[in-house]
């Protein structure tokens, strides 16, 4: 299989904390990968070294197949990274949203305007809502369009951080399906991190597991299941950590 993503033993501290011990993972071309692990267990600082927001300390990170931080300034312009808080601009409708960030990736008028239409589609709002001021939107109908914004430039490395926080069950159920959906349709490579289990289970093709800034296992959630012999991942998180730790 050809890899997206690899990392070999990489470190990261900031100040005296170890936020990163030695993470090693490789994910493969279009498949959805998930990181999952409780508040604080390393899944956005892994991301943003991913997505070269941040510089590691040690070890070996390469993003489709170029090593950061090298190269970090290509790789930045070949992917589409939604962090936890991100936001929408509220003074413009949903589809000004969508637009301006279409023209961010292609100055082609015509190809932004083509972008944006696929960002409406994936949004799943109708046409009245995505012409009224996002600063009306419930956070459910915000994130469709932030997640939306992610994946409309078909970028070959999608990654998004815990994309349903703070939704509600309706709303996180429509996040996922179009996250499921448009992933194999447009044919990208999605990382995505979520302390939410069920979520996990439902969308990955592949799982790392983490804690305290180390990986404990990683494969397709049948694997892990069988590997800590669990009847589901929540079980077999807390039996592999508690392996891990004693």
């Amino acid at each position: 299989m050809k890899y997206v993503v690899k990392l070999r033993n990489v470190k990261k501290s900031f100040g005296k904390t170890q936020a990163l011990r030695s993470v090693s993972f490789d994910v493969y071309e279009g498949e959805i990968f998930g990181l999952i692990g409780p508040n604080g267990a390393g899944k956005t600082t892994t991301l943003r070294i991913i997505s070269t927001l941040v510089r590691h300390d040690e070890g070996y990170v390469n993003v489709l197949g170029y090593e950061l931080p090298k190269y970090k300034d290509y790789v930045r312009g070949k992917i589409a990274y939604l962090p936890e808080d991100a936001r929408l601009y509220g003074r413009l409708t949903g589809w000004e949203n969508l637009l301006y960030f279409a023209m961010i990736y292609s100055k082609d008028k015509e190809e932004a305007v083509k972008m944006a239409k696929l960002g409406a589609e994936i949004s799943g709002l109708s046409p009245n809502d995505l012409h009224r001021k996002t600063s009306e939107y419930s956070k459910g109908m915000a994130r469709r369009v932030a997640v939306a914004r992610a994946l409309m430039t078909k970028a070959p490395l999608v990654i998004l951080d815990e994309p349903t926080t703070g939704l509600d069950v309706f709303s996180s159920y429509n996040i996922r399906k179009i996250i499921k959906k448009y992933a194999k349709e447009l044919g990208v490579t999605i990382i995505l991190s979520s302390h939410n289990i069920l979520e996990i289970q439902y969308l990955c093709d592949r799982i790392a597991l983490i804690d305290k800034g180390r990986i404990i296992a990683v494969g397709t959630p049948e694997e892990i299941l069988e590997r800590a012999r669990a009847s589901n991942l929540e079980e077999a998180f807390i039996k592999l950590v508690g392996d891990l730790y004693e």
